[in-house]
C-alpha cells in the first residue's frame, strides 16, 4: 500500500540508528510489527491468573 506520511525527520533517524535499518520503509513496517506485537500482549495480560489450566504443577515438577 503505498502512503503519504509526515514524519518528524529525527525520530525516523533515531529509529534507523538504534535499529540499524537501512530503509524508512522497514524501519516503519518494524515499528507497526512492534506496536501490534506490544497490543497483543496487553490483551492478553488482562487474562493473567483468570485461566484455569487444570494443571497441577506440583505433579508436573515432581515428574523428573
Amino acid at each position: 500500500m503505498r502512503t503519504t506520511l509526515e514524519l518528524p525527520d529525527t525520530l525516523v533517524e533515531e529509529a534507523m540508528t538504534l535499529t540499524k535499518i537501512k530503509t524508512k520503509t522497514d524501519v516503519i513496517k518494524v515499528a507497526l510489527e512492534n506496536l501490534i506485537q506490544k497490543e497483543k500482549i496487553q490483551g492478553l495480560k488482562k487474562y493473567y491468573g483468570k485461566v484455569d489450566l487444570g494443571i497441577d504443577l506440583d505433579a508436573l515438577r515432581q515428574r523428573t
